[in-house]
């Protein structure tokens, strides 16, 4: 909103006479207070004789083709200056700018007498254009009668020593779309008392006036009426009125429609001005029936929607509410009787009408962003008078006032001390209270605290949050201490975040690249994988507004997601990849509770425990997963070979990994049916449970089945893995290595076994046949050939057995290895290779 620097100062000044700013120290103010300003655009610097000047004559040139006037106008001088002007909006005896020669006006532009057609130019009459103050180019700039006498210098009649300040309302703050808004927060910028103008205004009672209905459907809440009788339309505007209004953008039209726009400026409230004898009957505020016509001032027939509001008499709808009125009734240059509107209109409707006819108005503007509905009539008072005060006419006693359901205030309850806890800040006793009277709230002391009613112009102050935030913003948002909070001692990282962070790092030394999958799954995907209908990982919950229309399903696997960054970047030339990823999955089942029945909270108080227990058992389960792509080499190519490709091997030890990275001994087990992976090549992966032989199974790993790659476009013999981190046993354990001083004793050894007995198992029982004695054991060759004969396999293993007290010897590590062997030919036919 732009308004010149001379009107702020003005507004000030009523309360403190001697209240003087630069433009930048008002700059600065605003800044203070929350508000950006845009622009400081200073009046251009004339030098020069220009003055005041009255037109004596005029002298009609028609031999030319454009007309061209030949005036004498008088400057103060002995003699008239002649000046030839092309502009046609002034008359005799009319009061004009006259720039003589020497004047330099903006540009630069000097002024000197010269010739024109025919005759010789003593001086220019200007425009505002000229003059730098506006972007009027109707004509030239006629000052009212009476402005001053000719001759006087016209910088200091126009007040040229100013500036336009563009101040950035934003929509929350629509009541600072007007001087008194802006008045108002720059008398807290420089701590002065601040005289609300709408103060001044007297409203008497209201009567039986022009019948007026409002219908309830139209959402509207106010409208008054008012008739102003003998009005002279021709009657200019004075001078200081205009200016504001060139400042502002709005170009001045006659008195009337400019003192309806400089209230509107000046109060907030948008007025408008109908000619009274066009208007037939009863004035009715209602939606538009389908189809309807009206034609805007803007000279375009528009058919109207139900959803619009219009104000209309007995012949059919007469003005678009809040947006714009109608050619059928505007003011003309034969109108002696006005009917002025105030009202105050749904702003939703206003903005949806707007949007539908590509229709937008100062008034508009103000009505979207909510105009107060307590300044209705004090705005038809002030408007009334200064048309009375411009026009002449005589307003009636008689005037109309409608009202729907008139908004209740609201009484908000804060303490003393809520900014200075919110801000961490202590601030002088009474901060609260005095910065939240100069909003305009009235505050009422209490026991432990105070009770706050905000003023009707602000309706975005409804919780105690708004309260503090106003009170922290004038007092200087800058000024809050920027600290870091202090842990208490003894807290920190769970063992659940411990257990997130060791995962993740784990993986990353371990060669794998983390990434951020996008949360929600492309639409089909468990279709390509082939899932059956009764699969879990179907049981999907969907999002009401998605960002993207194929993608309404939360994820409750991490590698659809995984998957697709793997082909995008093989896309793009990367097919070497190890890629990670941790984060929160979705399963569709949910408690006993559904989100349809947890209600909306109120939010002006802490949710009780049987609110947040609804809310948690409403919520679905939301388990923490890891998962990873291989594809590609595992180990790089270079001058020490041509390096290895990923297989399943490297699947099951990243499980390995994922588990000795969150403390637990992690087992992986055959699995042939569990897509997407290899029936062949797959493998659960299980930790101990809750008995001394149960297993939970919290994932699974290997190679993903051939089809579903080729499906995907995946190369063959990607592998992945997927682990439920928070079923992981979550046990605090603090390191406690066993050392002995004493030598190892190291043994290999090779059993046969059928070539479907998984190595895992072979695993598990040497293990539990060596004995205390075996410290470490590892698989290290796996071997198929007629030398172990068909259908057999030969794993080979690295054994290493050591005593804690005492050194070892080989017969007691042949006794252990053997001991092995026996067991494993028991549990799973091994035998000795």
């Amino acid at each position: 909103m732009r308004v010149p620097q001379s009107w702020l100062t003005e507004a000030l000044r009523v309360s403190t006479p001697d209240w003087t700013a630069t433009a930048e120290e008002i700059d600065a103010g605003f800044v203070r207070v929350g508000f950006e300003i845009e622009d400081i655009e200073k009046f251009p610097t004339i030098t020069g004789p220009l003055v005041v000047g009255r037109v004596a004559t005029i002298e009609e040139l028609t031999e030319f083709k454009k007309p061209i006037r030949f005036c004498t106008v008088e400057v103060g001088e002995d003699a008239p200056r002649e000046i030839v002007c092309g502009a046609r909006n002034f008359a005799v005896g009319d009061l004009i700018v006259a720039a003589l020669p020497g004047t330099v006006l903006p540009g630069p532009f000097e002024i000197a007498s010269r010739k024109t057609y025919g005759k010789v130019s003593d001086g220019m009459i200007c425009s505002v254009t000229e003059l730098g103050i506006g972007n009027d180019h109707s004509g030239i700039l006629v000052l009212a009668p009476g402005t001053a006498e000719p001759g006087a210098d016209a910088r200091e009649v126009l007040g040229l020593h100013d500036a336009a300040i563009d101040v950035n309302v934003t929509p929350d703050r629509g009541y600072a779309f007007s001087m008194r808004g802006l008045g108002r927060e720059l008398a807290s910028a420089f701590a002065v008392p601040y005289s609300d103008p709408a103060a001044e205004v007297i409203v008497g009672p209201a009567t039986e006036g022009w019948p007026v209905d409002i219908e309830s459907d139209s959402a509207a809440t106010r409208y008054t009426a008012r008739i102003i009788s003998n009005v002279d339309v021709s009657a200019d505007s004075p001078w200081w009125l205009r200016k504001r209004l060139l400042v502002a953008g709005i170009r001045p039209i006659s008195g009337i429609v400019d003192v309806t726009n400089y209230v509107m400026i000046e109060l907030g409230q948008p007025l408008h001005a109908f000619d009274a004898d066009k208007i037939s009957g009863a004035i009715t505020v209602r939606n538009a029936a389908a189809g309807e016509k009206l034609t805007t001032l803007d000279g375009i027939e528009r058919t109207l929607d139900p959803e619009d509001v219009v104000i209309a008499d007995d012949s059919g709808a007469i003005a678009l509410a809040g947006v714009m009125g109608g050619a059928a009734t505007e003011v003309s240059s034969d109108t002696t009787r006005i009917l002025l509107e105030s009202a105050t209109f749904d702003q939703v409707r206003v903005f949806r009408t707007g949007k539908r006819h590509k229709l937008t108005s100062e008034a508009s503007k103000r009505f979207e962003r909510l105009v107060d509905p307590e300044i209705t009539a004090i705005a038809s008072v002030r408007a009334a008078t200064l048309i009375t005060q411009i026009a002449g006419g005589v307003i009636a006693d008689d005037w109309t006032d409608v009202r729907v359901a008139p908004i209740e205030p609201v009484s908000i309850d804060i303490a003393a001390d809520a900014p200075d806890k919110t801000a961490g800040k202590a601030y002088p006793a009474g901060t609260t209270r005095t910065r939240l009277i100069e909003v305009g709230c009235a505050v009422a002391e209490r026991a432990n605290g105070l009770t706050v009613t905000p003023p009707s112009w602000r309706p975005d102050l409804r919780q105690r949050a708004d309260l503090v935030e106003e009170v922290l913003r004038l007092e200087g948002l800058e000024d809050i201490p920027a600290i870091i909070p202090t842990a208490p001692g003894g807290s920190g990282l769970t063992a659940a975040q411990r257990r997130r962070r060791s995962v993740g790092r784990t993986l990353a030394l371990d060669g794998f690249v983390e990434v951020l999958p996008y949360p929600f799954m492309p639409a089909g995907v468990f279709d390509v994988w082939g899932l059956a209908d009764d699969d879990p990982r179907r049981l999907t919950v969907k999002v009401l507004n998605p960002l993207e229309a194929d993608r309404p399903e939360l994820n409750t696997t991490l590698l659809p997601g995984l998957l697709e960054m793997t082909a995008r970047n093989i896309a793009r030339g990367q097919r070497d990849l190890s890629l990670f990823a941790i984060g929160q999955v979705v399963e569709g089942s949910v408690g006993s509770v559904t989100p349809a029945v947890v209600a909306a909270l109120d939010v002006t108080r802490r949710p009780t425990e049987d609110e947040v227990a609804a809310i948690d058992a409403a919520l679905p389960i939301q388990p923490v997963h890891v998962a990873t792509v291989l594809t590609g080499l595992r180990e790089p190519a270079g001058p020490w070979g041509p390096g290895r490709v990923a297989d399943a091997t490297d699947a099951f030890e990243a499980a390995r990994t994922v588990g000795r990275a969150a403390g637990v001994a992690v087992e992986l087990v055959a699995d042939s049916e569990k897509l997407p992976w290899h029936p062949g090549r797959c493998a659960r992966v299980v930790v101990p449970g809750n008995g001394s032989d149960e297993q939970v199974t919290v994932g699974w790993a290997g190679e993903l089945h051939p089809a579903v790659l080729e499906r995907a476009g995946l190369p063959k013999g990607t592998c992945a893995v997927e682990i439920s981190i928070d079923e992981l046993p979550l046990d605090v354990v603090l390191p406690a290595p066993a050392l002995s001083v004493f030598p190892a004793v190291l043994q290999d050894l090779a059993v046969v076994v059928d070539a479907d007995v998984p190595a895992g198992d072979v695993d598990k029982a040497l293990r539990a046949g060596a004995g205390e004695l075996l410290e470490a054991l590892d698989l290290f060759d796996v071997f198929v050939g007629e030398q172990v004969g068909e259908g057999k396999k030969s794993l080979a293993f690295a054994l290493r057995f050591r005593a804690s007290d005492r050194t070892l010897t080989e017969e007691e590590a042949n006794a252990a290895k053997l001991a092995a062997v026996d067991a494993a030919a028991t549990s799973v036919g091994a035998r000795l290779r």
